[in-house]
This record gives C-alpha cells, sequence and structure tokens, in this order.
C-alpha cells in the first residue's frame, strides 16, 4: 500500500498517515460560511482538500470526508433583514433559510465546475443545534464551561494545553488577540459556546434562553456526530489556526475525545503579487471567473499549481499557460492505464501537487497517453479539447523530436544549432515557452508544417 505522509500542524513535522481504522479514514474539512459567493480563498481550500480525498480513495478501500456548512451567521442575518425591508415576502427565518439554501447552492455549483468531488457528508449547521446544546451541558458538568447572562463559556484556562495547535501561550494571546471583554466572562479569552438572540433575530430554546450557538462548538459537534470521537485528518485554511481550530480543540479533549490525529492548514491566496481584498479592487469570486469564460478545470490547474503549504499568487499568465497546457494534453491522452509511480508519489509526499504536474510534463513529453491519463484523472482535470491549429499528430511528434534536439543541443553547448531550432520554430509559427517542467508548445495561427521538415 503507498504510504502517505503529511505535513501536521500540531506537530509542526511531515508524519505517515496511520488511520485509526487500518481500512477507514475519516477526514472533517471546515466548509464554507455561506453569506455569499465564494471566493478564491475558499476555492483553494476546496481544491486541495479535494485532491487528498481523490488521494485517499485511490489508496484506502473506505474514506469519509465531511465539510460542514456554516448556516448560522450574523451576515446571513443581515442580508435576511435588508430584504425583508425591501418588502419581501416571508418570515425572517424563512428569509434566512432562504439565503443560506440560495448561497449553499451556489457554492456547490462553483466547487463542481472546478472538479471537486462531493464530500461524503455536507452537514449544516442548523441540523446540529441539539448536539450542540448537548456538548455544552456536558462541558458545564465537567467544569470546563459555565453559564453567564444568557451565554455559555468555556474557561480556557481549564485546558492545560491550549495553545499548542498555534504555538503561543495564554498570556501571549490576551497580549497580541482581540478578544472581546464583556463583564459576565471569568476571563478574556474565554469564548462563546452559546448566546442568547435579540429579539426578532432566529434562535433555539435552550436551557439559558433563546440563543444560537458559538461558532467553534458548531464544527467540534457536527465531527463527533459523524466522524467520532476521534478521527484521522482535520483541515482547514491557516487562518482558521486561531482561534477556531485551537477552540474547537480545547472544547473537543475536555470532552474525552481524542479528536484529530492530524492537522492539515492550506496557505492563503494573493493576486498578481498583492493581498485579495476589495479596497485594492482585486477581489474576485470563482463565478466572477466562469463568466468571463475561463474553464472550472483552468483554475483547478492554476490553484495546484502551488504547493498547498506555501502562499499562492494568482495571475493572468499563470491562466494563459494552465489552458495552453490542458489542451496539448487533451490531444496525447488515451484510454486510461495504471496511475504512473511518479504522480502518486508526488500526491503521497503531502499533497505535492506541483510535482504531480511536473511528472505529468514528463508523460506528455514521452507520449505516455494512457500515464497522462490516468494521472489527470487522479488529479481530478479532465483535460480541455485542443485549440484547432491544424497540427496532426505526426507533427505534434516532430515538434517534440525538435524540441528534444534542442534541449541536447543547448547542454552540448551547440548554440549555433540551438538557436537555428529556436528560430525554426517561429519561422514555423510554432509557439515555444521555456518552463521549469521543459519547454511547452503550441501551434500559432500561422503554422507552416513545411518549415519544420527543414529542421529535421
Amino acid at each position: 500500500m503507498t504510504e502517505i505522509r503529511l505535513h501536521n500542524t500540531a506537530t509542526r513535522a511531515k508524519e505517515r498517515l496511520v488511520p485509526l481504522d487500518p481500512t477507514h479514514v475519516r477526514m472533517y474539512v471546515c466548509g464554507p460560511t455561506v453569506y455569499d459567493r465564494a471566493h478564491m480563498g475558499n476555492a483553494r481550500a476546496a481544491v486541495s482538500f479535494d485532491v487528498l480525498f481523490r488521494l485517499l480513495r485511490h489508496v484506502y478501500p473506505r474514506v469519509t470526508y465531511v465539510r460542514n456548512i456554516t448556516d448560522v451567521d450574523d451576515k446571513i442575518n443581515a442580508e435576511a433583514l435588508r430584504r425583508r425591508k425591501a418588502g419581501a415576502p416571508g418570515t425572517l427565518e424563512e428569509l434566512i433559510q432562504q439565503r443560506s439554501d440560495e448561497t449553499t447552492r451556489w457554492y456547490l455549483e462553483d466547487m463542481a465546475a472546478l472538479g471537486t468531488l462531493e464530500p461524503t457528508h455536507q452537514p449544516r449547521a442548523t441540523q446540529y443545534i441539539a448536539q450542540m446544546i448537548a456538548m455544552s451541558e456536558a462541558l458545564i458538568e465537567r467544569g470546563h464551561a459555565y453559564a453567564a447572562e444568557g451565554h455559555v463559556l468555556f474557561r480556557v484556562r481549564s485546558y492545560a494545553e491550549y495553545g499548542k495547535l498555534s504555538g503561543r501561550s495564554v498570556d501571549d494571546m490576551i497580549a497580541g488577540a482581540r478578544v472581546e471583554v464583556a463583564p459576565y466572562k471569568e476571563d478574556p479569552m474565554d469564548f462563546v459556546l452559546w448566546k442568547p438572540s435579540d429579539e426578532g433575530l432566529p434562535g433555539w430554546d435552550s436551557p439559558w434562553g433563546k440563543g444560537r450557538p458559538g461558532w467553534h462548538i458548531e464544527c467540534s459537534a457536527m465531527a463527533g456526530e459523524l466522524l467520532g470521537d476521534a478521527f484521522d485528518i482535520h483541515g482547514g485554511g491557516n487562518d482558521l489556526i486561531f482561534p477556531h481550530h485551537e477552540n474547537e480543540i480545547a472544547q473537543s479533549r475536555c470532552m474525552g475525545h481524542g479528536f484529530a490525529q492530524i492537522w492539515l492548514h492550506n496557505e492563503m491566496l494573493q493576486v498578481e503579487g498583492k493581498k485579495m481584498s476589495k479596497s485594492l479592487g482585486n477581489f474576485f469570486t470563482v463565478r466572477d471567473l466562469l463568466d468571463k469564460g475561463i474553464p472550472g478545470e483552468v483554475i483547478r490547474f492554476v490553484l495546484m499549481s502551488t504547493h498547498y503549504r506555501k502562499p499562492m499568487d494568482w495571475t493572468e499568465e499563470k491562466v494563459r499557460d494552465a489552458e495552453a497546457t490542458l489542451r496539448r494534453w487533451h490531444d496525447i491522452a488515451t484510454e486510461p492505464g495504471e496511475v504512473p509511480a511518479s504522480v502518486l508519489g508526488a500526491l503521497a509526499d503531502d499533497l505535492n501537487a506541483p510535482g504531480a504536474i511536473a511528472a505529468l510534463h514528463g508523460l506528455a513529453r514521452e507520449r505516455d497517453g494512457a500515464g497522462l491519463r490516468a494521472g489527470l484523472d487522479l488529479l481530478g482535470l479532465r483535460t480541455l479539447e485542443p485549440v484547432q491549429t491544424g497540427v496532426s499528430a505526426d507533427q505534434a511528434r516532430l515538434i517534440e523530436e525538435l524540441l528534444e534536439a534542442r534541449a541536447l543541443a543547448r547542454k552540448a553547448k551547440d548554440f549555433g544549432r540551438a538557436d537555428a531550432l529556436r528560430d525554426g520554430f517561429v519561422a514555423a509559427g510554432v509557439l515555444v515557452k521555456d518552463t521549469a517542467n521543459g519547454a511547452e508548445w503550441e501551434g500559432g495561427p500561422e503554422f507552416d508544417p513545411t518549415k519544420l521538415e527543414a529542421l529535421r
């Protein structure tokens, strides 16, 4: 069986995945808060963990993947209130339900366009309120939480290992974090498990009055209900390490649960070297890109081209290169064979998708259509239809041979031959780009196959 190694945020080291049940891997990933369209940060997380899901399914007989949907949120409430004031029919609860249903559908449609598989379970927070209340009650009974003025708060200092995931002490967190100072708190770092609902806002009956859950307990309750007290992998964006995942660990471990064994976190996304933000005018959603005509597969390829634990820069050049590459691969790929070891080995080494893509480039250069197809399938890349440039299969093979000849000439320092081939490609209308993964090409609008023959 293929050995999978993953970087565990909790230990800051790459570890071998050893499932608690050798025949069944269980994974929980924090999903979207469905108040609006999915942005590219949402997409990067979804694609990263979809790659992991595909790898796990390839290696293990059974995989359960849970990705939650947070549909209890002040932004959802605010949009419902806006619609009610604008005259929309229905109660506030109905308008909230309509908004969360709408945005959940958008999210699922957009992620499907990127080639992501549906998780095994996609629980909505509103479906698990009873479990959240029960967990809050149990934490109070164990002395790890307390009720105050309609709130239930977790005693952070009752959990000795609080801060281990993020590598900070409680006192350091207080000094550097934005924490809510409230008179009903015993300690500024204590966080909310349950809070009261104002009149007119949605809420559920509880031992502490009408209210709604805090964000952190939602994931602990849903993960415990669907995956059990202990499971293998918990994932999400690195912006969730503190406080969300730190708080999940604290409340779950104080319930006596083993909770997650390995923690995975993907890095953030930039646009043309800058942080994506509405104020900079470089904020866009997945739907924005799809509506511009960028295929979902191209978006997926660009997202996968940077290792999930490294900051990723979205650029127009990467989009162009990705589309050209996928169209070339479509012309080479055949019926799939076995997944090549080079592709599988890269993915098994901490989800090294860029390494797997480099392996695909090698398979394309070797004209291994069966291996290329199998690798593309594993990565969730279906390959795009080729651009009709009039390049036949025989001409494509000649171009690959000439590129190999150019590479050998460069290696032998025969720069005259290398330059002649370069100039010959230009004259023949073949657009060549040298990349870290080797030369990539496409037939231009002025492609002239007769000029290729003279380059042999």
